[in-house]
Formats: C-alpha cells, sequence, structure tokens
C-alpha cells in the first residue's frame, strides 16, 4: 500500500525559498567578484611577462660600445646582443641581470637544455623541469617572435613567455624562459574565495534563522485558524481566532471571525426557527387529529364544527408561520430600507391607522418633529404591533395613546396603556418568542409580537424597554439613535436571552 506523503508546511517552503533565492544571489555576486579578480590577476601577469620581453628587447638594441676581452659584458654595460660573443655569454647575461621577482622563475636554454639559472633565488626553479623546457623548445621551434603560454607541470599551474634568441654567425639557439606561478599569484583571491564562500555560508544560516522565525509569526495567524476550523463543529460555533497584530494577516483574521460570528448567527436562528415551528405547530395539529379523530361523519353538525376548528386552527398555523418568518428577517439590517424617516408624518399616520382598532380609545399625545435614520414600514409595523399587544391585553374600553419624542441622543416611540400593566419580574420575558406576561393562554395570537418589536429595533441599532404608566399600566418604548451610521451586525437569538437574563 502507497504511504501518503507527508505535506511540506508553508513555513519551510516560504524559508527555502528565501534561502534558495539568497543563495543563488551569493553564489552569483561570489562568482563574478571571483571571475573578474581571476582575469585581473591573469593580465597582470601578461602584463609582468611583456614587460620582460619590452625589457629584453631594449637592452638588446641599446647600441652600446665597449666589450671585454673576455667577450662578456663589463659592469654598466648596456645588455646589447651585439657586445656579446655568442648567445651563450648573452643568454648569461641576461639571466644575471633579470632577477625573477617571488612567485617568477627564469632560465636560459640553449639547443634544448637548460644552461643558466639565477644564481639569486627569491622565486622558485624550473630549470630542472624537463617537460616545459620540451614544450617551449617545441612551440619556438620555427618562429622568432616571444610565445606566451600556460602549462600544468610538476611545481603547478605556470604561465610562461619564452623568448627566441639568435646570433648571426653563431649556430646556437637560444630561449629565454620567464614563468610565474599562477597557483601563487591567485593565492589571495582564491583566500578571498574561500573567505566570501564562508561569510555567505554564516549569512544564509542567519537568513535561514531569522527567517523561520519571522515566517512562524506572520503564519501564527494561519495555524490558528487551521485548529479552529477543525475545533469548530455545528455543535460547538463558538471558537474564534485569536486577533493580534495590525498587518494583512490579521485583518484576515478579524474577517474571519467577523465571518464565523454570521454562520454562528445565521446557524442560531435556523435552530430557533425550528424550536419555534415545532412548539408552536405541535398544539394546532394535535388538535385538529383529535378532533378529526373524534369526528361523526354520519352528523353533519359535528362534520361542520370539526371543520371550523381545523379551518380556525390552520388559520392560526398561516398567521404563526408568516410570524416566524418576519422574525427570521429582522435578525439584522440587511432586509431594511433605511432613509431619512419623518418622525411627525409617523406619528400621525400611526394614529391613524391604530383609531380604527375597537374597543378602546386612542389618541395621538406627543409629536416629535424632527427625522431619524430608520426603515418607516418596519418602524410602523412595530408600532402597530405594539397596538395590537396593548389592545390584546388591557380592559375594553380603556384609553390608549401613542406619541413619539427625543432627548439628545435618541428619539423615542411610544404606547401607553392602562391595564394591569406588566409585573417587572416578567419584563424580561415578554420580548421572548412564544412567551406572554403572566402565561395568559387566553389571549390570542402567535406570541411574536414583542419579539418581532424587539428585533426591528435592534436591527435599526436600538432597543425596546418596558416602564410602568402613572396611574397603572404599561408603556413600552422604542428607542432608535439620532444618528445610525454603522447598524449592528446581525445579533444572535442566544446572545439575546443571555442578555435578558443579565438584565433580570
Amino acid at each position: 500500500m502507497e504511504r501518503t506523503r507527508k505535506p511540506v508546511s508553508a513555513r519551510a517552503r516560504i524559508v527555502g525559498a528565501v534561502l534558495a533565492v539568497a543563495c543563488v544571489g551569493l553564489a552569483v555576486v561570489g562568482s563574478v567578484t571571483f571571475v573578474v579578480q581571476q582575469k585581473r590577476t591573469f593580465s597582470d601577469i601578461d602584463q609582468r611577462l611583456h614587460a620582460q620581453v619590452a625589457s629584453l628587447q631594449t637592452v638588446a638594441s641599446a647600441g652600446a660600445t665597449g666589450q671585454s676581452s673576455s667577450g662578456a659584458a663589463t659592469p654598466g654595460d648596456p645588455l646589447n646582443i651585439k657586445n656579446y660573443p655568442s648567445v651563450d655569454a648573452y643568454l648569461k647575461a641576461a639571466v644575471a641581470l633579470l632577477v625573477p621577482a617571488q612567485n617568477e622563475a627564469s632560465v636560459a636554454v640553449l639547443d634544448g637544455q637548460a644552461r643558466y639559472r639565477p644564481e639569486t633565488l627569491s622565486g622558485f626553479d624550473i630549470s630542472h623541469d624537463t617537460a616545459l623546457i620540451k614544450r617551449v623548445v617545441a612551440e619556438t621551434r620555427n618562429v622568432d617572435a616571444a610565445v606566451i603560454g600556460t602549462a600544468r607541470t610538476s611545481q603547478g599551474s605556470l604561465r610562461y613567455i619564452a623568448i627566441p634568441v639568435t646570433m648571426k654567425g653563431d649556430p646556437e639557439r637560444g630561449i629565454y624562459i620567464r614563468a610565474v606561478d599562477l597557483d601563487g599569484e591567485l593565492a589571495p583571491v582564491t583566500a578571498s574565495a574561500a573567505t566570501y564562500a564562508l561569510a555567505a555560508l554564516v549569512m544564509l544560516v542567519a537568513i535561514g534563522t531569522v527567517g523561520w522565525f519571522v515566517v512562524g509569526r506572520l503564519l501564527s495567524p494561519i495555524r490558528h485558524l487551521r485548529d479552529t476550523a477543525d475545533a469548530i463543529t455545528l455543535a460547538d460555533l463558538g471558537a474564534r481566532i485569536p486577533e493580534q497584530g495590525n498587518d494583512d494577516i490579521s485583518d484576515m483574521t478579524r474577517t474571519v471571525n467577523s465571518m464565523l460570528d454570521r454562520l454562528e448567527g445565521s446557524v442560531d436562528v435556523q435552530r430557533q426557527l425550528l424550536d419555534d415551528v415545532r412548539h408552536e405547530l405541535k398544539t394546532p395539529i394535535t388538535i385538529v387529529r383529535g378532533h378529526l379523530e373524534l369526528m361523526d361523519p354520519a352528523d353533519p353538525d359535528d362534520v361542520q364544527a370539526t371543520r371550523e376548528i381545523g379551518i380556525a386552527e390552520l388559520d392560526r398555523m398561516t398567521r404563526l408561520v408568516e410570524d416566524i418568518d418576519a422574525l427570521a428577517s429582522l435578525e439584522g439590517p440587511e432586509d431594511l430600507t433605511i432613509t431619512e424617516v419623518d418622525v411627525a408624518n409617523l406619528t400621525r399616520r400611526a394614529g391613524d391607522l391604530i383609531g380604527v382598532i375597537p374597543g378602546h380609545t386612542w389618541a395621538v399625545a406627543t409629536v416629535y418633529d424632527g427625522v431619524v435614520a430608520g426603515d418607516s414600514d418596519r418602524l410602523l409595523q412595530a408600532w402597530l404591533q405594539l397596538a395590537d399587544n396593548a389592545a390584546k391585553y388591557t380592559p375594553e374600553g380603556s384609553p390608549i395613546e401613542v406619541g413619539s419624542d427625543a432627548d439628545t441622543t435618541h428619539v423615542r416611540l411610544w404606547m401607553r396603556d392602562h391595564g394591569p400593566g406588566i409585573p417587572p419580574a416578567a419584563r424580561h420575558r415578554v420580548f421572548r418568542r412564544f412567551d406572554r406576561a403572566g402565561g395568559s393562554r387566553g389571549v390570542s395570537g402567535s406570541g411574536l409580537g414583542l419579539a418581532i418589536v424587539d428585533a426591528i429595533a435592534r436591527a435599526h441599532g436600538g432597543s425596546v424597554a418596558v416602564t410602568d404608566t402613572p396611574g397603572g399600566g404599561a408603556t413600552i418604548t422604542i428607542h432608535l439613535p439620532l444618528r445610525t451610521e454603522h447598524l449592528p451586525s446581525p445579533v444572535r437569538a442566544g446572545d439575546v436571552l443571555m442578555q435578558r437574563e443579565a438584565v433580570e
């Protein structure tokens, strides 16, 4: 069975890429520098060898007079081949006068054999290097000009120049050889290259070490993201990534956390919706099924009564589904159409619509002449829900007032009744779904009216509060911020419950 290869981490790949680029860069710079220095050294060596040729030719054509009886040049005489009786004498004088420097050597060859070498050896000796001598003899056999070349010998790599020397009337053929030890001349360059290589290696280690920690620091949010993603399940969506720093990856962390908040909110809404549907549809279905099972098909009156009960329960389920759908769509500001709402016009319009509800005396108490940012249709819907709730829970014929006012920070839309009121202990529960103050099941409705009002207020960045009406009753007020520049993110149902329980 083929084994799965362990993936290479992004950290290792990034550090490896950085090291590869740095290595290539250092290698290119080092190689170019070494080649340039090497070529410069070769050029200096060639200039020195050609300078020897120029020196030898200059002294060989000095044209001086004076010769000792022995045929050798007297001290102070120029090295003029015309002043020497033979090639042998001239080469002997040339080797004696042109003393090699360090890493240099010279030898005078006569008829293919090494004849003279410098007495003072500041450089090295090539008079016994028969392979080099044979090579030079072969290269200068049919030429009269100087020959320059490079040879690999037992003493190392040598750069040499060979100058043929002949004299009319002398059958001997001489060669003056000047050689430079390339290894010795290139030793400083080689040492510099070795030092550079060592420094480059240390630099690569430093780059790798620093890069490993820096990349690890930069990628830590991604590792946290991976661990968080592994920890998140449908049953637990509460895990979040730690937010730190202010770079692009930290921004991504905050974006992912915001996405998880929205996802958790959506899942909470779906769960709440399913719980609501399961909770509230169970009763009408049970009622309809029980009446159908007990119905006498032969009794027209029983059939008619069962039919009416079934239709009534189906109507109630329809209203319930509509209320649940409305509540689910109000979990955030995405479905709102935000405009400048004239609060005075909105208050008068709400008073006109509410005034046709029978059984109560309706009045518009106060009107705020100003504007607020919001969705006028949703705000009117919330106000009508408050009116419907007040009409259900207050004695028939009692007065109910509506109105609007404002302070320095909020616009208030309120509904005031003179009924039994809402006990302080129950005020945190009336905005829950399917919850009624005092558990009044004799009142018709889905139990979602005040929950819808609360959702509309929160979608506008506001809140809903219950207070006592002077003389008895309850006043429910929608608080809307005067300036709503940034509406809040969707509020999860679980957070709302915890907030209200904390108030309790």
